[in-house]
């Protein structure tokens, strides 16, 4: 971790993120003035003290004026009270609204971003800081900003008093001041370093988390419970070790300023002592009741430099935060929310000419190398070959996914990169071999598809994919809850509400990954059927491992190491004695 030096500049650009309060600036500013004055208000108070004291010394005071000094006192505590309360509701509501906006604008930045931009990052680390973050933000603008400008005030207002009362008194109270000022900006630097540190260690931990939960069948079927649980208390202990660390020098350097003011506060009292002994009207003499009041105002400044240095230490934290926040809205989004109502229909033609790609993470292999074909508009199109040869990879470039290193992709003849993403993904369907389903009900899952799609339009996706038989069995029918990723269907199951969902879109190119792999013999003739049904006048491409579900393909193509090596429909290719096509066929049937 570089540490960074917490300039001017680096200060403004990781406190961008409170823009976000702009849209509340009013609410702010008055929780701003009543701070200031619930602060400044203080300031009376060693006064009235000062009148207390000095009037019981020389006895003339009497019960009249007790009670009326004892009605202002209270009545400052009153005045405090009310713009204290204020002060707070004002910057709750400026610190749930502002950090609402941020956690909304981060989502919808990270929904947003291409999918490189997750395959670089760890699904705990993004949840991190969407959740801690800006928990930390929230904390330093409701609680702890008022905390630091409280402590920043305070010195202000009281330091003028106290030369009033004695300027040798103050000239020795401020001789520690400089000294607790560097030592605060020089740990400081420290500290945030630490923090980002810690605030890392603790990402990684959950994405520890993550992993787990999203993967506990695997991780029971290999009953790797305790690895697990030793791989997070590791990372876990990590996160305690960087903050105890960390916690040393906090400790460390309040408990510096600590021995710091009680020391001053210890020698003020006995040169204050002195300066009372002298004789009355004499150079440097004071009452006990300035004295008293001199002690109060240096009690105050002494608690707001104390606490100075701790809330520095928490601005480190936030700039840290804001840093990680600021990261991901500056990254480039690959669509806009704004985009989503926009709809361009396309016939469906597709063509690759000449493409070429390696993924963003592993630029040394290339997947793609120099793939050229043409798809017309509603042809069924199988793509075959060994795992890693590119199948998934050219599906992934139609719909968008990623962009081509060389060569370029062409829908109905028109370059895919002139086409607006989110208008151009309408027409498309997906069935993923990994069905990937949503917490909520097979309804919702289903009309994920389309959303706002009608009852009947979801009961007849679902009919069409063999899936409503099951579905009305379930005592809730449509508004069965599939659990977490779909965990309480079986595979079929989920595979078939998959299969209603890109039923329900209705698109005009079709992507079945794999479509039938988890249906029984049974469902697998019905869900064909619906299939072959769906795929008219619509262009199709089918991955396949089994060959058996793409003899009617219009053209398989057979991929290895990124290129075509051979091209036709089934008829053709299985007559091909040395094809890779027909080996693969006679392979499948000696393993049935």
């Amino acid at each position: 971790m570089v540490n960074k030096r917490l300039g001017f500049g680096e200060i403004k650009d990781a406190l961008r993120i409170y823009r976000f309060i702009l849209p509340y600036k009013w609410q702010f500013i008055w929780g701003l003035v009543c701070l200031v004055i619930s602060t400044s208000v203080v300031a009376i108070l060693p006064a009235g003290f000062r009148q207390l004291v000095d009037g019981a010394n020389s006895k003339t005071m009497s019960t009249e004026m007790l009670r009326q000094l004892g009605f202002m006192l209270g009545g400052v505590l009153l005045v405090q009270a009310f713009f204290s309360y204020f002060r707070i509701y004002l910057f709750e509501i400026v610190s749930q609204k502002a950090m609402s906006d941020i956690r909304a604008t981060l989502y919808e930045k990270i929904i947003t971003l291409p999918i490189s931009f997750y395959e670089n990052n760890r699904v705990g680390d993004l949840t991190s800081r969407i959740t801690s973050d800006i928990s930390q933000l929230q904390e330093s603008l409701s609680t702890n900003l008022a905390m630091f400008v409280r402590q920043l005030v305070l010195p202000v207002v009281c330091i003028p008093f106290l030369f009033t009362i004695s300027v040798k008194l103050t000239c020795l109270m401020l001789i520690t001041l400089p000294l607790m000022i560097l030592s605060a900006v020089i740990l400081g630097r420290f500290i945030r370093k630490l923090s980002r540190r810690s605030q890392d260690a603790l990402a990684v931990a959950n994405t520890i988390v993550e992993e787990t939960f999203h993967s506990g069948d695997v991780v029971k079927a290999y009953t790797n419970e305790a690895y697990e649980k030793k791989r997070y208390t590791n990372s876990i202990a990590n996160v305690v070790d960087i903050s105890l660390y960390a916690a040393k020098f906090r400790a460390g350097f309040v408990s510096f300023i600590i021995i710091a003011m009680m020391g001053s506060l210890v020698l003020i009292v006995w040169y204050g002592l002195y300066l009372v002994s002298l004789p009355e009207g004499s150079g440097g003499y004071i009452s006990m009741g300035q004295l008293i009041e001199f002690i109060f105002f240096t009690a105050f400044i002494g608690g707001s430099l104390a606490g100075l240095s701790e809330s520095y230490a928490v601005i480190q934290k936030t700039v840290g935060a804001s840093e990680r926040i600021n990261e991901i809205l500056g990254e480039e989004s690959e669509v806009k929310i704004e985009d989503m109502d926009l709809y361009e229909p396309v016939l469906g033609a597709v063509s690759f000419e000449n493409v070429g790609f390696s993924y963003p993470t592993r630029k040394d292999m290339t997947v793609l190398n120099g793939l050229s074909f043409s798809a017309k508009e509603g042809e069924k199109i199988a793509l075959v070959g060994p795992s890693g040869s590119g199948k998934s990879t050219i599906i992934k470039l139609i719909s968008g996914f990623y962009k081509p290193d060389s060569g370029t992709i062409y829908i109905d003849g028109k370059p895919l990169n002139e086409y607006n993403i989110t208008a151009l993904r309408k027409n498309i369907g997906v069935v993923p071999q990994d069905t990937i389903l949503f917490g909520g009900t097979i309804r919702d899952n289903i009309a994920y598809g389309k959303t706002g799609a009608t009852e009947n339009e979801i009961r007849d996706a679902a009919r069409k994919a063999n899936a409503l038989q099951f579905i009305d069995s379930f005592p809730e029918g449509l508004d069965t809850l599939v659990g977490e990723r779909g965990v309480k269907l079986s595979g079929g199951q989920k595979q078939r509400i998959a299969i209603a969902r890109a039923i329900l879109r209705d698109p005009k190119i079709l992507i079945l990954d794999e479509a039938t792999t988890a249906l029984d013999s049974e469902s697998e003739k019905l869900v064909k059927d619906a299939l072959n049904e769906l795929m008219k006048g619509r262009t199709s491409f089918i991955i396949a491992h089994r060959l058996s579900t793409i003899r009617e393909a219009d053209t398989i193509m057979v991929i290895s190491k990124g290129k075509i090596v051979e091209q036709g429909n089934h008829t053709e290719l299985s007559a091909l004695n040395d094809g890779v096509y027909s080996k693969l066929l006679k392979l499948q049937y000696e393993l049935e």
